[in-house]
């Protein structure tokens, strides 16, 4: 009992610490302090491989059944396969499986293993379908963690991890209390699909990175709600560690891995931005959107259905601390004071 307690006075410690640490912190400061830390990280993991050690990559799929490729051990990714076969897998692999388990293609190859490249073309594209959902509202988040100056605080919440069917990808925030009452205009919402296609067209790369809870809880020191999802994501790890993504210098939690980068979306676009109802957190919104990745294409009839499909609010069970916001009369709107 003395223990538990003791534990629950620690994190409530560290939270509030990590409260005040943020309001010292600008959003960008914010960016490159976690980014910062994420390359240290990167740079360690990579030293435990000092020596060049030859590992033996079996590629299977399609026209590469039984090619055998000698790489380099800590060092070669999936994507180092790829600039060995054609220009094709370099441009199209989405994401792979590493004797069987969905591996990121920038993710190094540690031990002598079958290699399976997946695409979205391929006859059960159902694994790469997910990850590219998850890529593209990791990616929204990005975009909402610059939208807004630097004075107002964003709060990126877990993804809520959901079904392609489902119609739109969604990615969940708080922000800054005095921005309660905004209700963003069309305007708002266009602004934020334009940074969207300016991430896609600088084709940048999810780099990945498996941390210990420890080393995540340090990058995310300034973010309450994402130590809670740390720990959570933690406690459900077999071996206790979190993934974690970067693009540019924006650095993630994902639940499952993402595709390579994010030049493989093609067709992208902000639907709409929910007020969903008041959370431990503040004020809890759901960002939603459309995508289809490269190579596949919708006629714009067929994309202005789907669209209006992806406007409606994702119905997500919802955690018991989330209450409905009230019905009330309109309040006037606040345009987000944009970078």
């Amino acid at each position: 009992m003395l223990m538990a307690a003791r534990t629950v006075c620690q994190m409530l410690q560290r939270r509030l610490a990590s409260s005040a640490a943020a309001a010292r912190l600008s959003s960008a400061e914010l960016r490159s302090h976690r980014s910062a830390l994420f390359s240290k990280e990167q740079a360690r993991q990579r030293s435990l491989y000092p020596r060049t050690e030859k590992i033996e990559v079996t590629l299977q799929g399609p026209g590469l059944q039984g090619t055998l490729l000698v790489m380099n051990r800590g060092l070669s990714t999936p994507y180092s396969c790829t600039r060995h076969l054609t220009e094709w897998h370099v441009k199209s692999s989405a994401l792979a499986l590493v004797d069987g388990q969905p591996w990121h293609m920038h993710r190094p190859l540690t031990h002598s293993c079958d290699l399976t490249l997946l695409t979205f073309k391929d006859n059960d594209p159902q694994i790469a379908n997910q990850a590219y959902w998850r890529s593209c509202a990791a990616l929204l988040g990005h975009v909402l963690d610059g939208a807004f100056k630097d004075e107002f605080s964003v709060e990126l919440l877990k993804l809520p991890e959901v079904p392609v069917t489902a119609g739109a990808f969604c990615c969940d925030l708080v922000l800054d209390s005095r921005l309660d009452s905004w209700m963003p205009t069309e305007e708002n919402v266009h602004s934020l699909t334009r940074d969207a296609l300016q991430l896609i067209h600088k084709d940048l790369p999810w780099e990945p990175l498996e941390v210990s809870a420890t080393v995540a809880l340090e990058i995310f020191s300034h973010s309450r709600c994402k130590q809670e999802e740390v720990e959570e994501r933690a406690a459900q790890s077999q071996n206790g560690t979190v993934s974690l993504y970067r693009c540019g210098d924006h650095v993630t939690v994902s639940g499952g891995p993402l595709v390579a980068r994010t030049g493989l979306c093609s067709q992208y676009e902000v639907t709409s931005v929910h007020t969903v109802g008041e959370c431990e957190w503040g004020v809890l919104r759901r960002a939603q959107g459309l995508s289809l990745p490269l190579n596949l294409t919708a006629h714009h009839k067929v994309w202005k259905m789907l669209r209006k499909r992806a406007e409606r609010l994702v119905e997500i069970p919802s955690s018991p601390t989330v209450t409905p916001p009230l019905i009330t009369e309109a309040t006037p709107t606040v345009t987000p004071p944009q970078q």
